[in-house]
């Protein structure tokens, strides 16, 4: 019997590239003895998005949906899809085409050799934007030096993860999703491959460098407590500093000299009124994870879908 691949792609306002990702995907299984499945996860999509998959669908037996019913975002997406695939293994990857199909054969060929997971490595090419470059890097490098987990500059969400450690994902119960994190954390037995990411055929990209710092901060505090340790750490060297100030007020005091400097207290107020306040927000960051975490909202809900 047939081994059975299940691939989720969350799709948001990319009508013009469901055609084109659906047939390219066709096109690599026509040449592997697999079946699979493809289903799309239209996250909240304004544009016609939703009604292009249905066409493609209705022609194509083994092509399901999912329509959300508003923007939960790419995370909660790949969660909706990977909560209602069914296959031996399963593999997630974007819709923009950035994501080439080309490299399936290869993650289960990997696969078959008893990797649990299978997860890629983008290259950054010089063709791609500075900004684009430079954020990327600082993204993993937040990430790599604030967290407790390490992962590869260039990790991306397309990846392949076997039948069992999707069941362990589904289980989990986190707010705020961080994926690439997550995946690493479980551990199992992981390899990672390059690729080079293939252009974008219709669209924009829906990662901006405000999405991304959002991003970096998700992950971050949903993999460690070390933010709290530097505000502490922070805490005590300022106290430290401040007592090196006590020898000059005793000595202007000694000698009848005014401490003057106006400015420079205003200066100093101001200062440690803002570090005061970095520390109070990274202290709320946490405190709103759990207040967010206790109400038990879903990840998604879904509008529509043509799997039941």
């Amino acid at each position: 019997m047939k081994k059975r691949i299940a691939l989720v792609v969350p799709v948001s306002n990319e009508e013009a590239n469901i055609a084109i990702l659906a047939d390219a995907v066709k096109e690599v299984f026509s040449g592997i003895d697999y079946t699979y499945t493809l289903c799309f996860v239209d996250d909240g999509s304004t544009d016609n998005t939703l009604a292009a998959i249905r066409q493609y669908a209705s022609a194509h037996a083994n092509v399901f949906f999912i329509s959300l019913a508003r923007n939960f975002g790419h995370q909660n997406a790949l969660k909706a899809g990977l909560d209602m695939a069914e296959g031996d293994c399963v593999i997630m990857m974007d819709g923009d085409m950035q994501h080439p199909p080309s490299l399936i054969p290869e993650m289960i060929g990997l696969w078959e050799k008893g990797y649990d997971v299978v997860y890629t490595i983008r290259k950054d090419h010089q063709e791609m934007p500075l900004m684009k470059r430079k954020t990327s890097a600082m993204f993993y490098n937040l990430i790599n030096n604030l967290s407790d987990i390490e992962l590869e500059p260039g990790t991306a969400d397309f990846r392949l993860m076997d039948r069992k450690v999707v069941e362990v994902f589904r289980a989990f119960k986190e707010t705020d999703l961080f994926m690439r994190g997550l995946v690493k954390w479980m551990g199992f037995k992981q390899v990672g491959i390059e690729y080079d990411p293939g252009l974008r055929t219709h669209g924009s990209s829906k990662y901006t460098v405000k999405k991304m710092m959002r991003f970096a901060l998700q992950g971050i505090t949903s993999f460690s407590t070390r933010p709290l340790y530097i505000a502490v750490y922070l805490g005590f060297l300022f106290a430290l500093l401040s007592l090196l100030y006590i020898p000059y007020i005793i000595y202007s005091i000694y000698f009848g000299r005014v401490i003057n400097g106006w400015s420079s207290v205003i200066a100093t107020i101001a200062f440690f009124g803002g570090l005061q306040l970095m520390i109070l927000g990274i202290i709320g960051m946490y405190l709103g994870k759990l207040f967010m975490q206790s109400k038990q909202r879903p990840h998604y809900i879904v509008k529509e879908s043509n799997l039941v």
